[in-house]
């Protein structure tokens, strides 16, 4: 979907939330691919918003969203801020006319989802959300190989993320991603989306989920264990759990079909594994240094020439569609 107005060269943006995800991960793709620049960013605290801008070479920072959104000389906006301000921010965006990408999840519950969603689309604007593994060479090799019938018909997909508490958990501070208020799953808001996103764009879109959670731990307010099953358009069925209180760390998938079975890892940079009745083949691709360049290429390929982004305002609707079938009490 391509803006109503003529964006100029380069594409100016602003951030809005210039925290840790901006450092290494998203904020220097914005000033690397060729057509756009970061111009400006905006984080509560000055002095904090200052910072990122020297170190960074940011001509403009404040501590006022305002100035990010109304500001003339910024043609998009990267909303860059925990979940719950999502809707907040985009809507002032979508007022304001202008193409958006927002860190993901798109919004803690499906209904604000869909009001960021209806706000963009209703003015014909280009809505993007950061996940970004759906522009990832890895996970492209993947859809590949699904796609090229290597592991034959797709049969089923078990999913398994296990993780240690971390000081912070046991420390008792304040921590967004552990506060139900702003994301009741927990960590699996700010980590499962990735992956359920992922089997999305992998399998298709998904038709019945059932899942069901549970606080274990009780070291903060939101979940700490989820467990799902689901079955995708296609017929293929999934199952998945997702644990931030076991002992070791796990991340694995592994996508079985009618003639072998692929494996690979979510967030690890582990190799993707073939497996055939009769051969073995391992894929090792490695990430870009800041993660997300490949999805901020996506996006300049749709505003300036008019290419779809595979992660769109209505692809991410669907994962909170997803998740919250997942949550459901």
């Amino acid at each position: 979907m391509q803006s109503k107005k003529q964006l100029p060269s380069p594409i100016r943006w602003g951030i809005i939330g210039c925290g840790a995800v901006t450092e290494l991960k998203s904020g220097p793709a914005y000033q690397k691919v060729a057509g756009f620049e970061l111009s400006a960013v905006m984080r509560r605290d000055l002095g904090l918003a200052q910072d990122y801008a020297n170190r960074h070479s940011v001509k403009a920072y404040s501590s006022d969203p305002a100035d990010i959104i109304n500001n003339d000389n910024i043609d998009a906006v990267y909303i860059a801020t925990p979940p719950d301000s999502h809707k907040q921010y985009a809507l002032q965006v979508a007022s304001a006319g202008k193409p958006c990408c927002i860190e993901k999840p798109l919004a803690p519950s499906y209904a604000d989802s869909l009001a960021i969603y209806n706000a963009f689309n209703d003015q014909n604007l280009p809505l993007f959300v950061a996940y970004y593994r759906r522009s990832l060479p890895r996970f492209n090799k993947v859809k590949a190989l699904l796609e090229s019938g290597a592991i034959g018909h797709v049969r089923t997909i078990n999913a398994f993320l296990n993780k240690p508490a971390n000081a912070l958990d046991l420390s008792g501070e304040a921590n967004w991603r552990t506060d139900e208020n702003i994301a009741v799953g927990g960590y699996f808001d700010d980590l499962a989306s990735h992956g359920l996103d992922l089997f999305a764009y992998l399998l298709g879109d998904f038709d019945i989920v059932k899942g069901l959670g549970t606080n274990q731990q009780a070291l903060y307010s939101a979940l700490d264990s989820i467990s799902a099953c689901w079955q995708h358009k296609s017929g293929v069925t999934g199952v998945g759990s997702w644990n931030f209180g076991g002992c070791t760390r796990q991340d694995r998938v592994v996508i079985t079909g009618s003639e072998g079975e692929l494996s690979f890892s979510v967030f690890d940079e582990a190799p993707v594994i073939l497996q055939t009745l009769t051969t073995r083949q391992e894929f090792t691709i490695a990430n870009p240094e800041n993660i997300q360049l490949y999805h901020v290429q996506n996006i300049r390929e749709q505003l300036v020439n008019n290419i779809a982004h595979p992660s769109s305002g209505k692809t991410a609707l669907h994962t909170s569609w997803v998740m919250e079938q997942i949550l459901m009490k």
